[in-house]
């Protein structure tokens, strides 16, 4: 089987790669590198931007499987700019659907309900609150009826591979980097929940469904946890920890359980770590000092997108000429 994965160089696609380059499916990885300097994996590598249609085409017609990983994630990187956002995160979408009739794997995100009281499944009400959720939601309805596998995806967390950047975004990689360089982390509210899932169970469900025909969409989580939950499990590795809590109002006011009970009666999901795995793995590198310089922005999508977008004053400071 002949795999595409687009936006590979990525969090999730080091984890993906991994797993793909010791069998015998033939791998390619398609992605701008844009938080990298290289790539340094041992599998047949495109430098190439998803706006630019005719080079992406090509590499389309290869595969016989598509794994979509590329997008400017998350709320705040997204809100940067909208028109970027729809321009990198729908727009090469919908060029995908009209331009492949293979089999397509497609990340999307719990963040599309928003908030909610109640265990939310796929069918539950969608309440997005953010570019970032409502870009997702339309690249859901563009691939609706395709053969297309969707995964909402909870919040990740951990280390994904040797290479690969790591990311200090996310609510529990962010806490445990805290944890560890200030001995105290501020939690706001603290009882919003979030579905937890580590980044190398998604990599390991999208290999375990590269030869099965579901379709549709799926949630993606390991344990729903409030945030001051976590805060409490990363204590337990670090004793002296203070937890601050904050009753000021936070911008994120995303707040849900999610159920992923039809992933497991449809393909057999199941995860293999749990949140404590990610905060060990996490206490280890990051005391061993294996980051050099852990508070750079090049780790959160938000900090290094921002000066560089006003750096070069074009989208993502390469400007590319697409003949389609």
């Amino acid at each position: 089987m002949k795999i595409l994965i687009v936006g590979g160089a990525g969090y999730i696609g080091g984890a993906l790669t991994d797993i793909l380059k010791d069998t015998n499916h033939e791998i390619m990885i398609y992605d701008l590198l844009l938080y990298e300097e290289m790539y340094r994996k041992a599998v047949p590598f495109v430098y190439g931007d998803i706006r630019d249609y005719k080079n992406l085409k090509t590499h389309l017609v290869w595969a016989d499987v598509v794994v979509w990983l590329a997008a400017l994630v998350g709320d705040p990187a997204c809100a940067l700019d909208e028109s970027l956002t729809k321009k990198i995160n729908n727009e090469p979408v919908l060029f995908l659907k009209e331009n492949f009739n293979g089999r397509t794997i497609y990340m999307s995100s719990c963040s599309v309900y928003g908030s909610g009281e109640d265990t939310l499944t796929e069918n539950s009400e969608l309440n997005p609150l953010s570019l970032y959720a409502r870009s997702k939601i339309e690249d859901e309805k563009v691939l609706e009826g395709t053969n297309t596998i969707i995964f909402r995806l909870g919040t990740l967390h951990g280390i994904s591979d040797q290479f690969s950047r790591i990311r200090f975004d996310l609510v529990v990689n962010t806490l445990v980097m805290r944890a560890i360089f200030h001995n105290k982390v501020v939690v706001f509210g603290g009882k919003q929940f979030r579905p937890l899932l580590h980044v190398r169970d998604v990599a390991k469900t999208i290999y375990n469904v590269l030869n099965i025909s579901n379709t549709g969409i799926y949630n993606l989580t390991a344990e729903n946890m409030t945030i001051i939950d976590i805060a409490k499990s990363i204590k337990v590795h670090f004793p002296e920890l203070v937890i601050e809590k904050s009753e000021i109002s936070f911008q994120d006011n995303r707040n849900y359980k999610v159920s992923c009970d039809k992933a497991i009666k449809d393909f057999g999901f199941k995860t293999t770590l749990v949140l404590n795995d990610a905060i060990q793995e996490l206490k280890d590198l990051l005391i061993e000092g294996r980051i050099k310089d852990t508070f750079i922005n090049r780790y959160s999508n938000y900090l290094y997108l921002k000066p560089f977008l006003e750096e070069h004053n074009s989208p993502l400071g390469k400007e590319i000429k697409i003949n389609i």
